[in-house]
């Protein structure tokens, strides 16, 4: 798999990160199988610059074309430079094989304040391409920290994967099924297999690498809740 993270790509009067991320997604489909667009939550204090909730975005890949690492970084680059909002401070970051230290400073990033000689020197260390792309080039941390955190497995939620976003209304647990999601469970892990799920603005958990709806009972059908 690769990952392929984005932060500080916005201001409070343009598009957030995520939006930039699923149009790059949409872009990259052309050459690549696209798994997903994972929102991630990192540290809320007023201490850390951000536009609202400092969330980033990890944009994850099959990793079955034969395209270098360089190759699909400069593509990144320059589809993020094309669409720069002055005022922001985006990085990127695009990795394929994340070591467990990137994964915990994923973690890090989300109970304690850190910097960006932090994040550069552990990209650094393991050979992964971290870029600033303007601004003063904070959105480096979140883009680190968005590869480690996809790369996890356990943390964020889906924002696009496979058909869901096609889904409307109250639809059959099959259906989302189908779309693209690996199971539908209850926040205590038990398995939903009949009903009907409310599937608007539904944004499934990322949990054990897979994309999991997490839902509760309300009246006569599944609601779906939002977990970071």
């Amino acid at each position: 798999m690769i990952f392929i993270g984005l932060d500080d790509t916005d201001t409070l009067e343009t598009r957030g990160t995520g939006h930039l991320a699923r149009q790059i997604a949409a872009a990259l489909a052309v050459d690549y199988t696209v798994l997903g667009v994972v929102r991630h939550q990192l540290l809320r204090d007023p201490r850390v610059p951000c536009t609202k909730n400092n969330s980033s975005a990890a944009i994850l890949l099959n990793g079955d074309r034969a395209a270098s690492s360089a190759e699909l970084t400069a593509r990144l680059r320059a589809m993020m430079l094309d669409d720069f909002k002055p005022g922001s401070d985006p990085g990127l970051c695009v990795a394929s094989l994340v070591p467990e230290a990137v994964v915990e400073f994923g973690r890090r990033t989300q109970r304690e304040l850190v910097t960006q000689d932090e994040a550069r020197a552990l990209a650094a260390a393991h050979s992964i391409p971290l870029l600033g792309l303007g601004g003063d080039e904070d959105g480096v941390i979140g883009a680190l920290a968005a590869v480690g955190l996809a790369a996890g497995g356990q943390d964020g939620r889906y924002v696009l994967v496979g058909r869901l976003r096609d889904l409307a209304g109250l639809q059959p647990v099959s259906a989302l099924l189908e779309a693209g999601i690996a199971a539908v469970q209850t926040p205590d892990g038990r398995p939903v297999t009949t009903g009907l799920v409310q599937t608007d603005k539904m944004r499934p958990a990322r949990r054990n690498g897979r994309p999991i709806a997490v839902v509760e009972w309300a009246g006569d059908c599944w609601q779906p809740l939002k977990l970071d």
